[in-house]
């Protein structure tokens, strides 16, 4: 079985202050890479997933799938082979599975593997209660009904008579939306989801079970019309694509630390209103012709990103389902808008204590101010200085405090950098190659 390898104590020693200068390129997405592990588990043979992400998300699920009789294989190009066996949540590794959110993706595949299971319930980031009512509802609706254990911390799932349905979603939630698209794969006949979200994680999902012989109608849109098929067992390659948040932390770096970056293989379609609404701040960019990523079907540009006199913009920032801001994008607005001159407001409404997190820039000298736990005014343009940080449990709000970090001048610790492991492969080593001073320390 492969090992727990984090290091929840690693530290992140920050000199802050740089230019930075070079180019960088997008890594496979984090959200693709986890949903399309999960959907794996729906094809009885082999699936090679391309040049996957070397990040302790994908790591915490390889070790739940190793547990519980999955081989998986890593092989040193990043492209990863999985074959699943005989399935056994006998001995399914807890630890592991309760360090990620997306072990809740695992119910829909393992309901056409079991009648009656069990699941550690995820943890994941401390973002407040995120609930899992948008899978529960959806799944309810295919036959699937999932009942949660509070005191065993577990989820049951019962999946006795599936049946095909038309689904509308109450929540346009990511994750709900891959449960159902994998819960519809395999069961015979049209599953209709409504309100379903667009999200680019979710269209590598369906593109990866088209290329398993399911047909959706739908993709990019609220609507997807799902062509269930019995069974699924054929070898099958597929390309998962660049990460459209992974852009945005160096997006939101060069407009902090007012570098001139290179960003290549962006995702363009998932950060048009981002670039537009920098725009508005005074960024400026250029940006190349489209071209196609690995999968043959998600847009790509290359971004070249360079300075400018950053005000703050004429509307609040707040995100919206695709094609609105990215919930995920929306925090790298916040290190941007320390350094640019008015007051900007972020409202953060989909999660409970987010915004509260934000509030650590002020120990670098950023000027916050709370108005509840979803809506924070910041005044700037504002200096920052070092400081000693210990990184919130969450993976964005983490990350950009290290932007903020490297923006600041003078040194600056950020201490157990978990959060940022789980989704940023070597990110240290990336932006030393930037000009920036980053070093592990212990």
């Amino acid at each position: 079985m492969i090992g727990l390898v984090y290091n929840a104590s690693m530290n992140y020693k920050v000199i802050g202050g740089r230019k930075l200068s070079g180019e960088v390129t997008t890594n496979i997405s984090k959200n693709a890479a986890v949903a399309l592990l999960c959907a794996s588990l729906l094809n009885k043979g082999k699936t090679t997933l391309k040049r996957m992400p070397k990040i302790e998300e994908v790591r915490r699920l390889i070790e739940t799938l190793v547990s519980i009789g999955v081989e998986v294989e890593w092989q040193d190009n990043g492209d990863m082979v999985i074959t699943p066996g005989v399935i056994d949540l006998s001995h399914i590794n807890r630890a592991s599975a309760e360090r990620t959110r997306s072990i809740a993706m695992f119910a829909a595949p393992l309901a056409h593997v079991f009648s009656s299971f069990d699941l550690p319930a995820p943890t994941g980031c401390n973002l407040g209660k995120r609930s899992l009512g948008a899978h529960i509802d959806a799944l309810a609706r295919l036959g699937i009904h999932i009942h949660g254990d509070e005191d065993a911390h577990t989820y049951h799932v019962e999946s006795g008579e599936k049946h095909s349905a038309e689904v509308v979603m109450y929540e346009a939630s990511d994750t709900g939306t891959e449960n159902v698209l994998m819960a519809a794969a395999k069961i015979s006949g049209t599953t209709t989801i409504k309100f379903a979200t667009a999200n680019y994680m979710v269209q590598d999902v369906c593109f990866f079970l088209e290329t398993c012989g399911v047909k959706i109608e739908g993709i990019g849109t609220t609507t997807l019309t799902v062509h269930g098929v019995a069974d699924i067992d054929k070898d099958v390659v597929y390309a998962p694509s660049e990460d459209p948040i992974e852009s945005m932390f160096f997006i939101s770096l060069s407009a902090t630390t007012h570098s001139q970056l290179t960003v290549k293989r962006c995702p363009i379609d998932f950060l048009e209103l981002e670039l537009l609404t920098l725009e508005s701040m005074g960024f400026h960019y250029e940006r190349s012709a489209v071209y196609l990523a690995e999968n043959g079907r998600t847009r790509l540009a290359d971004l070249i990103l360079k300075d400018g006199t950053l005000k703050a913009p004429p509307e609040k920032i707040a995100p919206r389902p695709y094609p609105g801001i990215n919930i995920d994008n929306l925090p790298y607005f916040v290190p941007v808008a320390t350094q640019a001159a008015g007051r900007t407001l972020i409202h953060d409404w989909v999660y409970e204590n987010r915004a509260i997190y934000y509030m650590e820039m002020k120990k670098l000298g950023a000027d916050l101010l709370l108005a509840d736990p979803h809506r924070v005014f910041i005044d700037g343009p504002t200096p920052l200085h070092g400081a000693i940080i210990d990184a919130p449990p969450a993976f964005r709000p983490a990350s950009i405090i290290l932007i903020g970090m490297l923006a600041a001048e003078g040194e600056s610790q950020l201490n157990n950098v978990y959060p940022i492991s789980r989704g940023y492969e070597n990110l240290h080593e990336r932006l030393c190659k930037l000009g920036a001073s980053v070093e592990v320390v212990e």
